[in-house]
């Protein structure tokens, strides 16, 4: 089962479409797995990183990230996203895994070149205990950049989601 997470509850079906970070890619509908849907339990426009070792995360950046976390996946937002987080509502549209290819399987994301009709759709709400549920440490901070710079030059496998709506 893939996912896609929407504040809009009346879709009734996807059509491929242009993303504006993968513009030299043809239209497509995007989908995330299971494992990663934490990486979308927050307004649509909210940036945030999140961050989890990797099948090619060095030692050193193994080490490290496990003296700071017990947490399977750290997701970091900008403070002045905290309210929106807490009073959002999402849904949750499902999707046949058939008509999807794996895009990164790093991130959990999956592309599907035809339209789509979603399986079900369902309300997400209280994010925040859904991040705790999936052991996700949320961390709030004034600024994404720093975190950011810092990911860049490290081995932990990252995603950086609407870092064009970071301050």
């Amino acid at each position: 089962m893939l996912y896609h997470f929407s504040e809009d509850p009346s879709i009734t079906r996807f059509v491929p479409r242009l993303h504006p970070s993968h513009p030299d890619q043809p239209p497509m509908i995007w989908a995330v797995d299971a494992d990663h849907s934490p990486l979308y339990f927050f307004p649509r426009d909210c940036p945030r990183i999140a961050f989890w070792p990797g099948d090619t995360t060095s030692d050193e950046d193994r080490a490290r990230y496990r003296q700071e976390t017990a947490a399977r996946m750290v997701i970091a937002v900008e403070s002045r996203w905290l309210e929106r987080i807490q009073e959002a509502r999402l849904y949750r549209y499902h999707f046949s895994a058939e008509p999807f290819h794996c895009f990164d399987q790093g991130a959990g994301y999956y592309t599907s070149y035809v339209t789509v009709t979603p399986l079900k759709v369902e309300p997400v709400d209280n994010l925040l205990q859904r991040l705790i549920d999936h052991q996700v440490e949320l961390r709030v901070t004034p600024s994404l950049f720093p975190l950011r710079d810092s990911l860049l030059r490290s081995t932990l496998h990252f995603s950086m989601i609407r870092m064009r709506n970071a301050k």
